[in-house]
């Protein structure tokens, strides 16, 4: 093949048949995303779309020794129906600038663990990687050098590189019309003809259009701290880093490269939707089923919660909830969750699952949570659902000074190369993209400051204009246009990874054989390159491990309390309903605690006059934005003072409403709403709770 290059390539593009244009399929495979933080101009999802609208065949997103935006990438194709190929670049020790694609599932795992590796080496943020270590690790990815005349041993390193992977390497050439084209092609061909590899056009992609050179541009100053009236020749001389039509590329590019991007895609199948989560098997004893197992558990805390005898209401509802489980699958979560909670029940760690998991009775029975759902109303479908098909979150608060031992616990047990803690993705803010954007630009500080004090908090294209005019800028001013225009552009984009708050994931193998693994700031820490939102939209299960002061504080006053009179409290046995805490409460005494000190909550408290716990749920819940723009506020403290009737359309509505006086609170009314007027079942009304939650931004309702 490579031997009759010399022939085809004979043809000017100039001349060629517009037939043939026509006719020609393109795949992108070399395409940064912001990903490569401050280096690519477009999101992934805007790379996806754009390559979708010129009817690419695919496009692979291969940002710089990272997978950190492909699952926002693939959740893109597949709305646009365009095969997406992961993969990523490097650029090795030795000089040498790779992209690496992976076809299948077992390349895929290879990739991940190789980005894993690279980072874990260096400190956050950057890595290291040699040739070695790639010849060490890789089998089944495919290569694509990335031709660079300026190397100076690219000859001997891409030889080394073609002659261990002879039937998966190739060179690829960028053309961008620099006035070099001609004799850049022609190098190339004759590079790949002495390798005995085939020539492959790769675009070195960095904007999805070429309307965002300014911003790439701002971008690489950024990263290289300096201004773009310093930056000589650090940015691209022109703007032909982006996607363009088949038409333009067929007009650059020889037919046969053109091509062979088609024959790379066609052997890329593996698909981010293949990517399958399993849990620790360790925490199932031999001989037990993990479903066995997890009943057994549940039992057993079911009796040391009801020492009288489990009442057959409760019964029920285990059974339901264990039956759901099952049939999702979801025993080993809870299991997980289990085994962290009895560590710190073992070690004296007070602690509290909260957020939807207190909707379950089976946390209850696995003393997850102190809430007993049977008493609380609450609705096990806003936790779990067939409807829904996502996986269950149980997030879990331990006292903030001992969460640490919680975090050692799982690293000691499942080690760092089964346990991480999932990535929170830093993106730029009005604030932040101010002070980046305009040292850029060259501003000085002092005006960066000024401008800076007009916008405290901005939405609006045209409010910002208006609040940097009011301030005596000159809004006229092209620089002032510029930068204008770069914030509302920058809005949003990555910055760096941090670590979430406390989310881990925890795999049976290798976790990075599933996302790359990278060194957190923090000491003894590791972070995966995906955030919740990205583990969420694939299914993978994490489990939030967080840290809470106010336990902190209720455990030191259990010591407090058996110092001095000798009585041992727990959260379980915790005294209710004193009135000496309402009458407090009344007077809006509630500075420093925990849900009722702020100030709308401590200005509601003289209002509603709580007198039991469920008064303190309505006023926590009611406080809210929905509530209070939902004009729910005022009716139940009329009808809470007796100023307002209370009326039920009928006595199913009444046993739904009853507790809040026929207003609609909670979410859990909601869904109980629906699924006595509608005749939802509870998964489908928990997904009409969600839709509502957000049909000004999606229209789902």
């Amino acid at each position: 093949m490579v031997s009759a290059w010399h022939i085809r390539l004979a043809i000017p593009t100039s001349l060629k048949p517009l037939a043939v244009i026509l006719a020609m399929q393109y795949a992108e495979l070399h395409c940064l995303s912001n990903f490569s933080f401050l280096r690519g101009a477009s999101h992934p999802e805007e790379l996806v779309k754009q390559a979708a609208l010129l009817n690419y065949q695919a496009i692979a997103i291969t940002d710089e020794c990272s997978l950190c935006g492909v699952v926002r990438a693939h959740q893109e194709a597949k709305q646009h129906n365009i095969n997406l190929m992961i993969g990523s670049e490097f650029k090795l020790q030795e000089g040498l600038h790779l992209i690496l694609l992976a076809p299948d599932r077992l390349a895929y795992g290879e990739l991940s663990t190789l980005i894993s590796k690279a980072r874990r080496k260096a400190e956050k943020g950057n890595y290291e990687l040699k040739l070695k270590h790639i010849q060490r690790i890789i089998k089944k990815c495919l290569f694509i050098i990335v031709y660079d005349p300026q190397h100076p041993d690219l000859i001997n390193q891409a030889q080394t590189l073609s002659q261990h992977y002879p039937s998966q390497t190739w060179l690829g050439i960028n053309l961008t019309k620099g006035g070099f084209d001609s004799l850049h092609l022609a190098q190339g061909i004759a590079l790949a003809k002495q390798l005995a590899i085939t020539p492959v056009a790769c675009g070195n992609i960095h904007m999805h259009r070429k309307q965002e050179k300014a911003l790439q541009d701002t971008l690489t100053a950024i990263r290289l701290n300096t201004t773009l009236q310093k930056i000589g020749k650090q940015i691209y001389s022109n703007a032909e880093h982006y996607l363009k039509s088949q038409q333009a590329l067929a007009e650059i590019y020889p037919q046969p490269l053109l091509n062979e991007t088609i024959a790379i895609a066609k052997q890329c199948h593996f698909s981010l939707d293949e990517l399958r989560y399993e849990y620790p098997e360790e925490l199932v004893p031999q001989h037990f089923s993990a479903k066995d197992y997890l009943a057994q558990l549940v039992q057993q805390g079911a009796e040391e919660r009801w020492p009288e005898g489990i009442p057959q209401s409760v019964s029920e509802i285990l059974q339901k909830e264990l039956t759901i489980i099952h049939e999702l699958k979801y025993e080993y979560y809870f299991l997980t969750v289990y085994d962290i909670a009895q560590f710190a029940r073992q070690e004296g760690i007070l602690y509290q699952g909260r957020g939807s998991a207190a909707n379950s009775a089976v946390c209850y029975c696995l003393f997850i949570t102190e809430v007993n759902p049977a008493k609380s109303y609450l609705l096990f479908e806003r936790f779990i659902s067939k409807e829904r098909n996502e996986p269950p979150d149980i997030d879990v608060d331990f006292e903030h000074n001992r969460r640490e031992e919680v975090i050692q616990f799982i690293y000691k047990k499942y080690g760092r190369e089964r346990a991480a803690i999932a990535a929170t993705v830093i993106t730029y803010r009005p604030k932040s993209a101010l002070r980046d954007v305009g040292k850029a630009l060259g501003l000085e500080i002092s005006q960066i400051e000024h401008i800076s004090q007009s916008f405290s908090w901005w939405d609006k294209k045209k409010q910002l204009l208006k609040r940097m005019a009011e301030a005596g800028i000159d809004i006229d001013n092209p620089i002032i246009q510029k930068l204008h225009y770069l914030l509302h552009r920058i809005q949003g984009f990555p910055r760096h990874l941090s670590q979430h708050v406390g989310g881990f994931i925890i795999s049976k193998g290798p976790l990075a054989q599933l996302v790359p693994i990278e060194n957190a700031s923090m000491p003894d820490r590791t972070v995966i390159q995906w955030d919740k939102n990205d583990l969420e939209a694939l299914g993978l299960m994490k489990i939030d491990v967080l840290g809470l002061g106010i336990l902190t504080a209720i455990k030191k006053s259990f010591v407090m309390i058996e110092d001095c009179y000798q009585e041992k409290l727990t959260m379980s046995t915790l005294p209710a309903e004193d009135p000496l805490v309402y009458q407090m409460l009344q007077r809006g005494d509630s500075l420093g605690l925990f849900q009722v000190e702020s100030r709308a909550q401590m200005a509601m408290l003289p209002r509603l006059k709580p007198k039991k716990f469920y008064d303190l749920v309505i006023q926590v819940a009611i406080v809210r934005p929905g509530p209070i723009q939902g004009d729910m506020v005022h009716p139940y403290l009329k009808r809470r003072n007796g100023l307002e009737p209370v009326e039920y359309a009928n006595e199913n509505i009444r046993s739904i409403l009853d507790r809040t006086l026929g207003v609609p609170i909670f979410q859990e009314q909601v869904i109980k709403l629906a699924m006595v007027a509608a005749g939802f079942s509870g998964g489908e009304a928990d997904q009409l709770r969600r839709a509502m939650a957000r049909w000004k931004h999606t229209g789902e309702l």
